[in-house]
């Protein structure tokens, strides 16, 4: 994929939690359009990172800088308003409403004035956003379907669109694969590839599976014990003998 300027850059953060040093001084910068995945054993700190560059956890030390405006340590509300979403390891849905209603609440809260949401709710343009990306993810027949009645890979695909109705720049993964059938796994890879190249989207991801990550990534980065140990293409990441030692040696989210 053909990539544009810098969005994202991370500049030597480090995260403490006590005694325990889940990141020190991790640095990368993602580039305008690419898939770029963060990759590493169970305990790498790969989470960690996400929640730094999502506003959940405020690093010790280093910044986050987002299309040239520092936002680190921003609450996370902000953050999403500026144009990053996240998806989470556990699907994050609202259970007892439709799959529809789910993603309109979604779009609603991008586009939305405050208290004003009720009344915007049958707005067409949230109609036909919400009709887009059910059909992008094979939901639009279950859109009168309860959120929990969906399978486990519905539900992810259906966190995803939660994640894209609210209009990101920058989506972040986190394992949006996990607990997925291999066909699902595969459908779900194909569509995050599709919509980024249709969009212009820029995606970080974590994710465990390397079939997945060396399918669809433009980069990777490895980190190990809080520490990056590698950065670069598929191909370069897969041979590198640090990310073999990492993987096989064990040790480590």
């Amino acid at each position: 994929m053909a990539a544009g300027g810098v969005i994202l850059e991370v500049e030597g953060v480090s995260k403490n939690f006590g005694a325990l040093a889940a990141l020190s001084r991790v640095g990368f910068a993602v580039s305008q359009g690419q898939v770029f995945s963060v990759i590493g054993p169970n305990g790498a700190g790969k989470s960690t990172l996400f929640n730094v560059v999502s506003g959940l956890y405020a690093p010790n030390a280093g910044r986050v800088v987002f299309r040239g405006r520092e936002i680190t340590g921003l609450p996370p509300e902000r953050i999403n308003r500026l144009g990053i979403a996240k998806t989470f390891q556990i699907t994050n849905v609202f259970p007892e409403i439709s799959v529809g209603e789910n993603v309109g609440v979604a779009a609603q809260s991008r586009s939305a004035e405050s208290g004003r949401l009720a009344s915007l709710w049958r707005t067409a343009d949230v109609e036909a956003r919400v009709t887009e990306l059910l059909e992008a993810f094979g939901l639009v027949a279950r859109r009168d379907e309860l959120a929990e009645n969906l399978s486990h890979g519905e539900q992810r695909y259906l966190e995803i669109c939660l994640a894209l109705a609210t209009e990101p720049t920058l989506l972040l993964l986190d394992e949006p694969t996990a607990g997925m059938t291999p066909g699902e796994t595969k459908d779900a890879t194909e569509m995050i590839r599709r919509l980024a190249l249709a969009r212009g989207l820029t995606v970080l991801l974590i994710e465990h599976d390397m079939s997945v990550v060396m399918g669809i990534s433009d980069r990777v980065a490895v980190l190990h014990f809080g520490e990056k140990i590698a950065e670069g293409t598929p191909e370069a990441i897969r041979n590198d003998p640090r990310v073999i030692e990492a993987y096989l040696g064990g040790g480590g989210d």
